[in-house]
């Protein structure tokens, strides 16, 4: 698919579906819960943001402020909404630009009436 460049790569513009596992995202998204994502498109800070940490681990998170890595290379500062439960860039470091690989659109399942405690 032909796309627009931006910062360093394709602007693919692609749908998906991601499932949250864990408790980080808590009490907003849940463990189960699937999230229409879109991948290759431009993160702005408050964006929930599907990444891969520095340690391989693909997660859901939240993108918080723009900080470099420790290699100069631009990148996010990465947080988890429930700090307790979660592994993000407090314990890894912030992420590189091609690392964060969408962002967040919707969560699709379960509907909210239907969410589970």
């Amino acid at each position: 698919m032909r796309g627009r460049w931006v910062q360093g790569r394709t602007r693919a513009s692609t749908w998906g579906i991601a499932v949250v596992r864990g408790r980080s995202m808590q009490p907003g998204l849940r463990d189960g819960d699937r999230l229409l994502v879109r991948w290759g498109v431009e993160v702005s800070p408050g964006d929930v943001v599907v990444a891969r940490l520095g340690d391989g681990t693909v997660a859901v998170k939240r993108a918080v402020e723009r900080r470099d890595t420790r290699t100069g290379v631009p990148g996010w500062w990465l947080l988890s909404d429930n700090a307790v439960d979660g592994v993000d860039s407090r314990h890894r470091g912030p992420v590189g630009d091609d690392a964060v690989l969408a962002v967040v659109r919707a969560r699709v399942w379960p509907p909210r009436w239907r969410h589970r405690e």
